[in-house]
């Protein structure tokens, strides 16, 4: 495939009737073919700067024309914590590398299954250590899901905006301006969900939940404020808190009560308006779970009881769609029709899809030896002294997509489609599970997605001028 420039992008859009002047926009029905689509999905993901924000705003505007649009799920848990809707759990999918073929996998099985309910989210954190912008994230699911021939509100959300506990305690305004230029980045590239965790900055030691948990919604309606403010005209962000820190002691319905008391008056004190959907809660689960020694994972067990109580108090006392459970992906597939019965509204998926690549037996030795060199060039110093070798390079090999994004792209033809394939039969059983199948007119009856037009970048304005 030829590499895209800024040129042949402009002759991309001129072919699919792009507007001219200062605001250029695809007419409504535009879709590119797929070959174009490949083309601008490698420019958003490897190109120098210039071409990587033409390929990204090409991408977004296409999306609108072609009725993929960045939603908020706000109206939908709204519903849910009313029990307009009930018997499905929101997966959550963070796709940390190989962002567009692993969505179009996803996508696949979504169609196959009429999907609709599903969340692509991106952890701050991930962000940072395989390289991959906001705005690249969403460009690479819009065009996987215009690839796969979708149609309909997309959920891209922010997962872990997490307040560091040490930086705040160091210098508090300093901490917090960090993260609220996070999150103006985040709606910026039409995240509409933000999950705010401030649950870092819960103290045990202090004598009463209200007192443990007063600091965590303090923030986190300070928060919710901020994205108020930068909310698109005709978008309410969806937002989540967290009450409960994942590898740590199994949430409680009173601490969500004790969140709860100070929450909504924090919210009103800092200007008001619609407040939290959903709280993230620990129940058993480790991100990523807990690798033993030899690099197997451990069995986990999962309080379902925690999260039923919990999803049963935040609907019945406080109008919440209901509980979050995170680092799901690795628990066994059987567990997954479980958190539908327990009234869970959204599990986080992730580092199961980057296990299931990584391991996969048609993935090349080559590739496989120079993703264990990445972590040891490159991530040495974060060995643990107890940890084996198979333990660090499980724990660590997430970060080696900032090295290996080119070399997945360049895979062969044939590998790509089996790894793809072997994604698309594992989503398709999460899917089943957790019972989304059927849930695209759901979507529909609940969803807002008014279009957000999204300005061409200077040097892509300029070249379509001419």
């Amino acid at each position: 495939m030829e590499p895209r420039t800024i040129s042949a992008i402009v002759a991309d859009l001129r072919s699919l009737g792009v507007s001219r002047g200062s605001s250029p926009r695809l007419p409504d029905g535009a879709r590119p073919p797929a070959e174009m689509l490949d083309g601008w999905a490698r420019a958003a993901a490897l190109a120098d700067s210039d071409v990587r924000q033409a390929a990204i705003w090409a991408i977004r505007e296409a999306a609108h024309a072609g009725g993929l649009i960045p939603a908020s799920i706000h109206s939908l848990y709204v519903a849910r914590g009313k029990d307009r809707w009930t018997n499905a759990t929101v997966p959550a999918m963070n796709l940390r590398g190989w962002t567009y073929q692993t969505c179009r996998a996803a996508f696949r099985a979504a169609r196959k299954m009429d999907a609709g309910l599903l969340i692509f989210e991106q952890a701050l954190a991930e962000a940072v250590y395989a390289k991959q912008t906001p705005a690249e994230y969403t460009a690479a699911v819009l065009a996987a899901g215009l690839r796969e021939g979708h149609r309909g509100p997309i959920f891209l959300q922010a997962d872990h905006d997490q307040v560091n506990a040490a930086s705040y305690a160091a210098d508090p305004a300093r901490e917090v301006e960090r993260l609220s230029a996070v999150i103006r980045e985040q709606i910026a590239a039409s995240f509409f969900n933000i999950d705010v965790d401030a649950s870092t900055v819960v103290d045990l030691s202090l004598p009463t939940l209200v007192e443990q948990q007063r600091l965590n919604a303090e923030l986190t309606a300070k928060f919710t404020r901020l994205v108020r403010n930068l909310e698109p005209k005709g978008v309410t962000i969806s937002v989540g808190a967290e009450i409960g820190e994942v590898g740590a002691h199994n949430t409680t319905p009173d601490e969500l009560r004790a969140f709860m008391a100070t929450y909504p008056k924090a919210l009103a004190a800092a200007g008001g308006g619609a407040g939290i959907t959903k709280v993230s809660v620990n129940s058993g689960t480790y991100h990523g779970g807990k690798v033993l020694p030899d690099g197997t994972l451990a069995k986990v067990p999962v309080a379902f009881d925690t999260l039923a109580e919990i999803s049963r108090v935040g609907r019945t006392e406080f109008g919440l769609a209901g509980a979050v459970q995170h680092g799901a992906s690795t628990l066994p597939m059987d567990y997954f029709g479980k958190f539908p019965e327990s009234g869970t509204v959204e599990i986080h998926l992730a580092l199961g899809f980057n296990n299931l690549i990584f391991d996969h037996p048609k993935l090349p030795q080559a590739v496989k030896d120079e993703i264990r060199a990445y972590c040891f060039t490159h991530h040495a110093d974060e060995r643990k002294p107890d940890h084996t070798e198979a333990q660090f390079i499980y724990t660590t090999r997430k970060k080696a997509w900032a090295g290996m994004k080119r070399r997945f792209w360049d895979l062969p033809a044939d590998i790509q489609e089996t790894l793809m394939g072997s994604l698309e039969d594992m989503f398709r059983d999460m899917f089943e599970r957790m019972r989304v199948g059927g849930t695209t007119a759901l979507v529909a009856k609940f969803a807002e997605a008014p279009v957000v037009p999204v300005a061409a970048p200077a040097v892509l304005a300029d070249a379509l001028t001419r």
